[in-house]
């Protein structure tokens, strides 16, 4: 559906959907459950803004399902449908024929519509995710494609489709392709999430980007923004390293806004203003690792870490607005609202059930941004807005998606669907008369606040010439309406001559209008411009004139560059990340041009990329400063090219590792692994440097210089009982699994017992070459065997599966098969204990708690205290409430917020109907035989990082792995209720509610 709404994680817990799973949650169809619905409490159960009303344009059966809509120039709605929503997820039944998009009309106008066309409908139709009408042609979104379809014969029935692009990642996902705007310059805007990855064109060839550089994940992290013509021709990547950033918005100054979600649980959603060419920073931008992954200058929060908001290079976030789904966007630039919408972004958030604005002012040469609720749906928590769109008229529509849940790929109710208008008291709702036979009429189509419309008017002005704009720029005291005819006007004949214009008017929006115009051309067109602009007041237009430099090879670039950098203000994040994207590609020259001035300003060295920097970056680390103050500093090595900074920093921790350990300890983490690998002297270091370390980063530091003479001291380590698990797994990553097995065989009983407890969990092929040896030597200690019998199974997947292939040959020795059976007794698969109870002698499966139909138990309450005993008992091995329990599975602090009683009675009930973007399970098979089965939690050319059962992480070589799939199964097994009493189910649900949003 329409975004990653609340995208579940299936995980091993009661609650390893919940929280994130939501859509399974509505089998109410099904058991007769009733919910809180809209239609029949309308007035109490969606809170409007108090000067306008909402009132019901169409309903199911009309619809069902609307994920994405568009109104056109008639005022019809049009409407694509997700009924096939990932069925190998959910489970629900599909149409053969394929999803539809509709066309909804009101012919009577009385405000209702009482027509429905079937647009197109097909097989290869499912959970299209975006639509935008542009005439006769309709642009539909689905990954792997873009599609034009084409009315022809104008009959509302498609005659034809087209590919525009393909290869796109993400079928049948959220995170895939996603909705096309019209802009104001006549071009498209259109973004895909992070699991689109890359661009194809109709023939399947790579999309090349501004630089002529293909657009894929060698250059672009994550979700992209693009801009390109018509004809999908030259392509532009905007901005890169988004989560699932599912709409972009364009206003009539050209400025791109719109919203990203995070990893479901982290309160990390985000609003976004748009800078072209800038980094978003979901993965580290130069490792790829994800958020959480351990780095010098963290950020304290987790919603800021999120975004790798300390690191340079990443963008900052207008507004960071908590948990949620968010899903469409427009700007709203019509006249019908109240004022506080005018002008602003409107944005749907099907997770907490609101349509929102996000007012902004300026602030520096960035943002600031507040909310103020169009509509407030908490009371009725199936109310799932997918996208909001402006008609003709100047009201908003919002297509509700109704279902008792957001996200986990999951659809729990297929019947529902809704769309709502949004007007003033008592307004009608009357679709303007369009004349496009006329300049005049051509330019009032061009001023609707529709786009469709707007598309329309557009269109018929470039047919006459552009007839009438001239006057209309010079005489429109409607700014954004001067501002749609100054973008055709330098699109014109004479656009140079209205560059100057723009660059030279009063209102900074027309000079940062102009900005983006004229950084279309050849440089040598506009330098003179930039060399005005240079001194302009505004910070904003400054930094759109630093955005224009990027990849501009010239020292009048440079010198431009370094007149606005000596204009920055510290702590003004905006200015300095425009800097940081207009010296891209340039950054010695810019550097050198800057550092000439003998006027230097920390930030800009903190944000260069470049060699030259690395003297001043020394300088300011070896400051009689504390520690804490430096961290940021010591972080920016890590972004700068060469091999001076690793010799520099050797340099500081061979200075301070006696009189400041700390500092040298810092120092060490951003020295490159080959530096030490091919240094002697250093590796030296790094190994006498180890005893003033303990815990993770001690094993970091050994695997991540593979410093294989440490293997005895870990072994020591280990057999003393310090960090087993851990410590063992870093000797096997340095290949040293020998020592293990040599010691098991000398050691005393307490030796062995102490390596089985490390080697228990590991799961690869020496660690259960051993464990397995251990269990049939009858040589061996009892206890010992024992332990190594209750080890077994302990790994997952590859120890689990052996226990079952050894019960089932009959390979256990017959007094060890309890204990063998005993280690997969927690496993996540319900499958296999099930199995491994039947090999015990007279056992028969257990028989499970059969619990009351839904309805009765949505009747029960529970006991809150009890509930939580439940969850700590039963959930907390992987999740985690307020930063307690295991952080494997989502984060539940605001599951009661997110998910009516109905979802989370079924997210329990039924754990395994849904798999969160971001949680899939993958198995990693190595070259040495070993099998790993997880979530992978970041992912780069060179490295994997998989997160295990249990919350440890495993590193990965990608040199060293045979082979990375994707599994169609949870890690999640079904039967978690099972094991729970009905009051015990009851109270769990009692105490989940109570975890809401605060």
């Amino acid at each position: 559906m329409k975004q990653h709404y609340a995208r579940p994680l299936i995980m091993a817990s009661c609650l390893g959907m919940l929280g994130i799973s939501a859509f399974q949650a509505n089998q109410a169809p099904k058991s007769g459950i009733v919910p809180t619905d809209s239609l029949r409490e309308f007035h109490t159960s969606l809170v409007v803004h108090p000067e306008v009303q909402i009132t019901t344009f169409a309903t199911e059966p009309m619809l069902k399902n609307p994920t994405n809509m568009d109104i056109d120039s008639k005022g019809r709605v049009w409407i694509t449908e997700a009924y096939n929503y990932r069925p190998a997820i959910s489970g629900n039944p599909t149409n053969p024929k394929g999803d539809r998009i509709l066309i909804l009309e009101d012919t009577d106008g009385d405000g209702v519509a009482d027509s429905q066309k079937i647009f197109y409908q097909s097989p290869e139709l499912n959970a299209p995710l975006g639509i935008a009408v542009l005439d006769s042609m309709v642009i539909v979104s689905q990954s792997p494609y873009i599609w034009k379809m084409f009315d022809d014969n104008r009959d509302g029935v498609a005659d034809r489709k087209e590919i525009l692009f393909q290869g796109i990642g993400g079928e049948q996902h959220d995170h895939g392709a996603h909705a096309f705007s019209f802009g104001p310059d006549g071009k498209l805007y259109f973004n895909i999430g992070n699991e689109g990855k890359q661009l194809l064109d109709a023939k399947g060839k790579p999309v090349l980007d501004q630089d002529r550089d293909p657009i894929g994940p060698t250059k672009y992290k994550q979700g992209m923004a693009f801009r390109c013509n018509l004809d999908g021709s030259q392509v532009e990547c905007l901005g890169h390293n988004f989560r699932n950033n599912f709409e972009v918005a364009v206003d009539s100054y050209g400025a791109l806004w719109q919203s990203d979600n995070d990893d479901d649980g982290n309160k990390g959603v985000r609003i976004n203003a748009v800078f072209e060419h800038g980094n978003y920073g979901y993965t580290d931008e130069m490792t790829g690792a994800g958020w959480s992954a351990n780095r010098t200058n963290i950020e304290p929060e987790i919603p800021l870490r999120h975004w790798h908001l300390n690191d340079p290079g990443s963008m900052p976030n207008l507004l960071q607005t908590g948990s949620g789904s968010p899903t469409g966007m427009i700007v709203y630039e019509g006249n019908l609202l109240p004022t506080v919408f005018q002008g602003q972004m409107i944005h749907t958030d099907a997770g907490p059930n609101v349509v929102r604005a996000y007012p902004v002012k300026p602030k520096g040469a960035g943002y600031e941004a507040s909310i103020v609720n169009l509509i407030d749906g908490s009371k009725d928590q199936w109310f799932r807005p997918a996208d909001v769109t402006v008609a003709p008229d100047g009201s908003v529509f919002v297509a509700d998606w109704y279902d008792p849940g957001v996200g986990g790929h999951q659809a729990g109710d297929q019947t529902k669907g809704r769309i709502y208008r949004i007007a003033p008291k008592g307004h009608a709702y009357r679709v303007p008369a369009l004349d496009l036979t006329t300049p005049s009429g051509a330019l009032a189509a061009l001023n609707n606040p529709n786009l469709a419309t707007r598309y329309l008017g557009y269109q018929k002005l470039v047919q006459l010439g552009l007839a009438g704009l001239e006057t209309a720029y010079s005489t429109e005291q409607n700014p954004r309406l001067k501002a749609r005819a100054l973008w055709m006007l330098i699109q014109g004949p004479n656009g140079a001559s209205f560059i100057e214009k723009a660059v030279q008017d009063s209102d900074p929006n027309f000079r940062m209008l102009g900005i983006r115009a004229m950084k279309r051309l050849p440089f040598a067109s506009w330098q003179a411009h930039a060399q005005k602009l240079q001194k302009d007041p505004n910070p904003q237009v400054r930094r759109e004139l630093a955005i224009a430099l990027r990849h501009i090879t010239t020292p009048e670039a440079d010198a431009i560059w370094t007149a606005l950098a000596l204009q920055y203000e510290s702590g003004d994040r905006w200015y300095l990340e425009a800097l940081g994207i207009g010296a891209d590609g340039n950054w010695d020259t810019r550097l050198s041009s800057y550092l000439a001035s003998n006027q230097l300003n920390r930030d800009i060295i903190w944000r260069a990329r470049s060699s030259k920097s690395v003297p001043y970056l020394v300088s300011y680390v070896r400051e009689a400063k504390p520690l804490t103050e430096k961290l940021r500093y010591f972080r920016a090595f890590d972004f700068v090219p060469g091999n001076e900074k690793s010799s520099q920093l050797m340099q500081i921790i061979n200075e301070s590792m006696q009189k400041e350990p700390s500092l040298a300890m810092v120092a060490l983490r951003h020295i490159s692994a080959e530096y030490i690998q091919q240094n002697p002297a250093a590796r030296k270091t790094v190994i006498s440097m180890l005893a003033k370390v303990e815990g993770n980063e001690y094993l970091e530091l050994i695997e991540k210089y593979n410093l294989t003479e440490m293997a005895p001291s870990l072994l020591k380590d280990l057999l003393a009982g310090k960090n087993s698990r851990p410590t063992t797994k870093v000797i096997y990553a340095l290949n040293q699994g020998g020592v293990i097995q040599t010691k098991f065989k000398s050691g005393t009983i307490a030796e062995k017992k102490a390596i089985i407890e490390g080697v228990r969990w590991q799961g690869n092929n020496e660690s259960l070459t051993l464990l397995l040896a251990v269990v049939n030597d009858p040589k061996i200690d009892a206890n010992v065997r024992r332990d190594a019998a209750r080890g077994l199974g302990n790994s997952y997947p590859k120890g689990e599966d052996l226990v079952l292939k050894l019960l089932k040959n009959k390979e256990v020795p017959t007094n060890l098969i309890p204990s063998v059976v005993e280690s997969v007794s927690k496993s996540w698969r319900k499958g296999v204990r099930m199995e491994a109870i039947t090999y015990l002698t007279g056992a028969n499966a257990q028989a499970k708690v059969k619990h009351p139909p839904l309805n009765d138990l949505l009747s029960q309450r529970g006991v809150v205290l009890a509930g939580k005993k439940v969850y700590v008992d039963q959930c907390s091995m992987c999740h985690q409430v307020n930063n307690e329990g295991i952080d494997f599975g989502p984060k539940l602090g605001e599951i009661g917020s997110k998910l009516s009683r109905e979802g989370m009675y079924m997210s329990v009930l039924h754990p395994n109907a849904g798999i969160g973007f971001g949680y899939e399970t993958f198995e990693i098979s190595t070259k040495k035989g070993d099998t790993y089965q997880g979530i992978i939690v970041s992912k780069n050319e060179t490295d994997i990082i998989m997160r295990l059962p249990g919350g440890v992480s495993q590193n990965f070589k990608t040199s060293g792995l045979k082979s990375v799939k994707q599994l169609p199964n949870s890690l999640m097994p079904e039967g978690l209720a099972d094991g729970m009493s009905t009051p015990e189910l009851v109270d769990l649900m009692e105490y989940l509610n109570t975890l809401k949003k605060k």
